[in-house]
């Protein structure tokens, strides 16, 4: 169970799930500046929920930036159901940190913001507000369509951003430590949230994380990402049932897993760096 699965059979992995995006050989480079992750292949399947998992810097918010067509590669590919990705694509939404809604619009406003936006499929009006109105259902604020952001707390903020992303009807939502800045009792609310949303919403899901709880209770896949530059290093089919809090044994032993593996990049990072030569001035 969990057992750890070479890069090699990523494709495997999702051979019984039809593809929303599909990345080969990305790498990305600042001008002048060294690689922040090179060698970067990935696939995403329908209503697959897979997690990015990492430390600070090892690039994979600029991977999720990348992915969710706002950066562009120094080299390599990314699809977007089947079609060359070069710009956000308008069947994707976004989810950040910070909720950044608009305080002079109220929480109806804000889930709405955008789409009607141009690169937005154009729907009538009345399909837009049912759109909206049936995404804030679903996150848990129907009858605070009125409410402003001053009203709201930080997780009922988190909630009108996850609506105002699930509005668009996405294919796929990017999503880059959206819980992070929550108390733990509200995370592990909105951690579960995402799971059971997502999966009546029937949209896949790419979660940058550095928890790796989170990582663990909330995603099919984890991919664990290290190294100078950042690159895929290890990668697990999660195959624990929810609620996964119910099966502590097998969370606990994957758990154990995944940091023997940050533990070992770790360890690898620092051979590396002793066995280097020591410059010598004259």
């Amino acid at each position: 169970m969990n057992a750890p699965q070479p890069l090699a059979t990523t494709l495997a992995i999702n051979a019984a799930r039809e593809r929303v995006l599909d990345a080969e050989g990305l790498c990305f480079a600042y001008a002048k500046s060294a690689p922040t992750f090179a060698d970067v292949s990935l696939g995403i399947g329908r209503r697959e929920i897979v997690c990015l998992l990492g430390g600070s810097g090892c690039g994979k918010s600029t991977l999720l930036r990348v992915l969710a067509g706002l950066e562009t590669a120094s080299s390599g590919d990314v699809r977007f159901l089947g079609q060359a990705l070069g710009s956000p694509h308008p069947r994707s939404a976004l989810v950040f940190q910070q909720a950044s809604l608009l305080p002079w619009l109220n929480v109806l406003d804000n889930a709405s913001f955008g789409l009607d936006f141009k690169h937005q499929p154009t729907i009538a009006a009345s399909a837009r507000k049912a759109r909206v109105h049936a995404a804030l259902a679903a996150v848990g604020l129907a009858g605070r369509e009125q409410a402003w952001p001053a009203e709201l707390s930080g997780g009922q903020a988190q909630r009108v951003a996850l609506a105002r992303a699930l509005a668009r009807e996405p294919e796929l939502l990017f999503a880059d430590e959206p819980f992070s800045a929550l108390d733990a009792i509200t995370r592990a609310e909105m951690q579960r949230l995402l799971v059971d949303v997502v999966h009546r919403w029937h949209a896949a899901v790419l979660l940058v994380t550095h928890d790796i709880d989170e990582a663990i209770l909330v995603a099919d896949r984890i991919l664990l990402m290290a190294g100078k530059p950042g690159h895929i290093h290890r990668e697990w089919a999660v195959d624990i049932p929810h609620p996964r809090e119910d099966h502590a044994e097998a969370v606990t032993t994957l758990r154990m897993q995944i940091l023997a593996a940050l533990r070992a990049t770790t360890e690898g990072a620092a051979s590396t760096s002793a066995a280097a030569p020591t410059p010598t001035h004259s």
